[in-house]
């Protein structure tokens, strides 16, 4: 069982930067695939970023979003820079399966109980 915590959300204003950690527990997590996803209200959840040793973005933050892995610290960043307000969500990260698709949601079996972050315009 791999327990998941986020932090690092709350309100910013639009052109503004949030950098979220998601702490893992775990003595392999220098081995897992981690991921990040959001979900804004009425939506479904969104892939964000991944990382396996590759980073992977989805379109909508690539050249903003940062993902990075200390795995000393057992834990995954999401730098999130020059942020808008669809941004707006619940932010998780999660673990997937070994050989699970980086993009689909169905793949990552842990996760997280999400932070919020708010983009004010």
């Amino acid at each position: 069982q791999v327990q998941l915590v986020e932090s690092g959300g709350g309100l910013v204003q639009t052109g503004g930067s949030l950098r979220l950690s998601c702490a893992a527990s775990g003595r392999t997590f220098r081995s897992y695939a981690m991921g990040w996803f959001r979900q804004a209200p009425g939506k479904e959840r969104e892939f964000v970023a991944a990382s396996d040793g590759s980073t992977y973005y989805a379109d909508s933050v690539k050249g903003r979003f940062t993902i990075s892995k200390d795995n000393a610290k057992n834990t995954v960043y999401l730098q999130m820079n020059s942020l808008k307000p669809e941004d707006t969500a619940v932010y998780y990260c999660a673990v997937r399966r070994y050989g699970g698709n980086v993009y689909y949601s169905s793949d990552y079996v842990y996760w997280g109980q999400g932070t919020q972050v708010t983009v004010s315009s």
